[in-house]
């Protein structure tokens, strides 16, 4: 096993996408907002501050440990071009970094993600091709086309320079807000959560860190109860609104990162994702798209579960909604 990332490699990793990524803003959930809009709020529930992600020129997080990759390559390497496989916003991630460094990019994506992600990576750029809803499909398509045209793999999740890219976010919630003792952040395949919770352990021995994912992709929270490395099918992770996370296992470097560094996993159901997304639309300036919210839904509805906090920061990972699920939100109201 690879050893950890280290604030050192973090800190290199804040120079090396400046300027190209967003130093997002962290936004006070208003509770007067919420009241007005019909929804309502728990006495004695903490402050909620919101991680806005969705304000990066691809609309999440996946940006930055995209360009912290490619933007490491030599010139020589880039002119092979650079591939990966994703569900959507790590594609778009890839698909911009990749144009920012006039190199080609190769995107594997599975027949299950939104049209709106797949448009979007091919107007970044992004040649898209389509494999089945596995995981593993997307991956072992990637891995061949990999080998078979020269191209670098820039993983999703499973990679130093992709944690320590997401592990920015972490820096960046600390500065903001220094008073916060607890942190959400969505879990996929761990890329996030292991950047962040490094990020975090190692600037504060105050501060927890928790991973949330829907109920019905639940491999991570197995994982770390178990302590062991589970795996779930492309069958059980699919049936959730959260595109974003329907990976179907943490990857091993993801994982060291989460044993060493997180202090819980909790799930959120699909019905708390979608009242999260209201929450956001009617109540706060900002878009969400289901994965972005399911931080907000464990804050909102399991609060009393997590350690005692008087100031949560939930990291709204995306806002790449689908304009139809959008409307559908709006009409139906609270």
């Amino acid at each position: 096993m690879e050893e950890l990332v280290t604030l050192d490699e973090i800190r290199e990793a804040q120079k090396r996408i400046e300027g190209v990524v967003v130093r997002s803003g962290l936004y006070e959930l208003d509770v007067k907002r919420m009241a007005a809009a019909g929804f309502t709020v728990d006495e004695g529930a903490p402050k909620i501050w919101l991680k806005a992600e969705s304000e990066q020129p691809i609309g999440s997080f996946k940006l930055r440990g995209a360009y912290n990759k490619i933007a490491s390559l030599d010139d020589e390497t880039i002119a092979r071009g650079v591939i990966t496989y994703s569900s959507g916003n790590h594609a778009q991630g890839v698909a911009y970094a990749a144009r920012e460094r006039k190199a080609k990019a190769v995107i594997v994506m599975p027949i299950t993600s939104p049209i709106i992600k797949q448009e979007a990576t091919k107007k970044l750029g992004g040649e898209v091709v389509i494999v089945g809803p596995a995981s593993k499909d997307r991956k072992h398509k990637a891995e061949e086309l990999e080998a078979a045209h020269g191209y670098t793999m820039v993983p999703p999740y499973d990679d130093r320079l992709v944690i320590a890219g997401a592990a920015t976010i972490g820096v960046e919630i600390l500065e903001q807000a220094p008073e916060v003792d607890l942190i959400l952040s969505p879990v996929s395949g761990g890329g996030l959560i292991s950047g962040i919770s490094t990020a975090v352990k190692a600037l504060s021995d105050k501060v927890k860190v928790f991973g949330v994912e829907p109920a019905l992709a639940g491999d991570a929270k197995e994982s770390f109860d178990s302590k062991t490395l589970v795996e779930w099918s492309a069958e059980q992770t699919t049936r959730t609104i959260a595109d974003g996370l329907r990976t179907q296992s943490l990857g091993a470097l993801n994982f060291a990162h989460i044993l060493k560094h997180v202090d819980g996993v909790v799930t959120v159901t699909e019905d708390e994702i979608y009242a999260a997304m209201r929450v956001l639309l009617l109540a706060s300036d900002l878009v969400p798209e289901p994965s972005g919210a399911v931080s907000l839904a464990a804050a909102l509805f399991h609060w009393k579960e997590l350690p005692a906090s008087k100031q949560i920061a939930v990291v709204i990972s995306g806002g790449n909604l689908d304009p139809a699920l959008r409307d559908k939100l709006l009409a139906e109201g609270v």
